[in-house]
């Protein structure tokens, strides 16, 4: 059985991996220090079904206080998403909680990774955020990485730290750069999320912006599926753009959830936030050539299903999104 470690594991896409992983009989050592970033009560559900597994181990600690040398031992694969999440908390004081949670805990795990013989990859979960503002479609080696906000600095400063530690210590890495990903157990504070949980309790929706900014939206599944490749295939010390094809203005989106929900509903356009940018647009080219990757749920599916999650699990939410 293969010895895996998911950092992150009672997040949104952590949780998602890892029950992927125990239906594919590997044992999951899920490590996540359950921060008050959003409720707990959601991430406790998150790892519900993981925790009726018998090849799944939940460690509650913060990844910078462990001795990782020990945890790390015999172990195969390591997929690191835990992180500090989030562009619009990441200015002023919070910025240190972002420092230590995406930069320096991941320092922390590749040095402690330097000797261990056993590993096959290290997965590291980066972000399109490290691109910033830019037009046209986003590919790894033409595309500039210029972030706009303080996340997306700490999310390429772990992508530069993961590529030291491949070039100079051989640790076989590789970074996913994952784009706006969406699907059931979507954090609360994302868009999906508040816009469905407000559409269901017939309050307006919120948009920053005039909405005609796009993104490509790349449903959890598909995230899970790349990232599992990503793991078993051969390319090291490589990143590759994650995205889902699905390349849509946040105004279309809305009309697709006034078609699922058959409902009409109040819109408010509130002031752009600093940090959010106007386009993303992901070059998967490599991705579907090195980690034989294509996304395989378009975005009405993908909505469809978050939709009748957050239906079915009202509760989750109440009082946590407004």
């Amino acid at each position: 059985m293969t010895q895996i470690v998911v950092t992150g594991v009672a997040g949104f896409i952590g949780s998602t991996l890892a029950q992927k992983l125990l239906e594919q009989n590997h044992h999951v050592l899920g490590i996540d220090s359950i921060t008050d970033y959003y409720s707990n009560r959601i991430k406790e559900k998150n790892i519900e079904i993981c925790l009726q597994k018998s090849n799944f181990t939940f460690l509650q600690q913060d990844l910078d206080k462990i001795n990782l040398k020990e945890i790390f031992e015999n172990v195969e694969y390591v997929f690191h998403l835990a992180g500090q999440p989030g562009v619009r908390k990441s200015w002023g004081k919070d910025f240190k909680i972002y420092n230590k949670n995406n930069i320096i805990v991941t320092q922390k795990i590749l040095e402690s990774l330097k000797c261990h013989s056993t590993l096959k990859k290290f997965v590291l979960a980066s972000s399109s955020s490290v691109y910033g503002n830019q037009s046209g479609i986003l590919n790894e080696e033409k595309s500039l990485t210029r972030p706009v906000s303080p996340y997306g600095v700490t999310k390429l400063a772990a992508e530069n730290l993961t590529n030291l530690y491949y070039e100079n210590f051989k640790i076989p890495t590789i970074s996913l750069r994952y784009f706006t990903v969406y699907g059931p157990k979507q954090r609360p504070d994302m868009a999906f999320a508040k816009f469905l949980h407000s559409i269901i309790n017939d309050k307006k929706i919120s948009i920053y912006g005039n909405g005609e900014q796009t993104r490509d939206f790349t449903y959890v599944d598909d995230i899970v599926s790349a990232t599992i490749n990503a793991a078993t295939s051969n390319p090291v010390g490589k990143i590759f753009n994650i995205g889902g094809g699905s390349v849509i203005s946040i105004n279309q989106i809305i009309e697709i959830m006034k078609t699922l929900s058959n409902k009409d509903f109040e819109i408010e356009f509130t002031n752009e936030q600093k940090g959010d940018v106007k386009h993303t647009n992901a070059d998967i080219t490599k991705s579907k050539e090195l980690l034989n990757y294509t996304p395989k749920t378009d975005i009405k599916t993908g909505l469809q299903k978050q939709f009748d999650f957050i239906k079915n699990n009202q509760s989750l939410y109440d009082g946590i999104i407004d």
